[in-house]
């Protein structure tokens, strides 16, 4: 179902706590299991830009960029590695429609404004979405200390490295959709949030402690389309 798209990710920070396993795994699909790093669960903030979003096999066009920001965490599907989505803010009615209905994703429609160049990025969303919760978050962010490959860290590969999504269709089947890019070349980062619902919005208590933040300038990604979970070697 759906369309196999192609576009760039740019200027990402990812924002990483450390979270009971339990409080997540309430939250999921049943077929999912919590991924652990250390005994620990983690729920992610990660906001960023799409740029020459497109079907895969049409050449890349300068376009409007397409800020995101979205709530995830790290899980298993019959021990598949993924990313399971609690929320997913984005700028642009028809491409937050579009996801929700192709890819079966929690998309809400937000006002997201991305200014900087990347030394400096200021990001900030408002959730507008009708119906639902309001959510707010505001950051400046940037790199600070030397670039490595995802690879030279296991929590920064475990975080980032990920090539798959799971969510739920209308009919409560567990579906996903595969993704595939370059391995992520990162940067400790750097980061002054003045605003962040975002949990509260989602249904979490804030984490207790300071993040673990990643800065990239980004990837170009192509994804699959979306497929019904059936069990077993897909």
């Amino acid at each position: 179902m759906g369309i196999q798209l192609a576009m760039g990710w740019r200027h990402l920070l990812f924002e990483n706590w450390r979270v009971d396993p339990d409080v997540i795994a309430e939250r999921l699909p049943e077929a999912l299991t919590v991924d652990t790093y250390d005994g620990s669960g983690w729920l992610s903030v990660v906001p960023y830009t799409n740029v020459a979003v497109r079907p895969q096999g049409l050449p890349a066009t300068v376009g409007q960029p397409l800020p995101e920001l979205n709530l995830r965490t790290y899980v298993t599907c019959d021990g598949e590695p993924g990313i399971y989505f609690f929320s997913l803010d984005a700028q642009g009615v028809a491409g937050v429609l579009g996801a929700r209905v192709t890819q079966h994703l929690p998309y809400y429609y937000a006002r997201i404004s991305l200014d900087g160049d990347g030394e400096r990025i200021r990001f900030d969303s408002q959730r507008r979405h009708p119906g639902a919760r309001p959510a707010h978050y505001t950051a400046t962010y940037g790199p600070s200390g030397e670039s490595f490959a995802s690879s030279d860290d296991p929590l920064a590969g475990f975080l980032t490295e990920r090539y798959r999504f799971y969510t739920e269709g209308s009919d409560g089947a567990l579906r996903y959709t595969d993704v595939d890019h370059e391995p992520w070349r990162l940067y400790p980062a750097e980061a002054e949030t003045e605003t962040n619902t975002l949990f509260r919005a989602d249904g979490f208590e804030h984490p207790d402690g300071e993040p673990v933040r990643y800065y990239s300038p980004g990837v170009d990604v192509t994804t699959g389309t979306s497929s019904r979970w059936t069990g077993g070697t897909q």
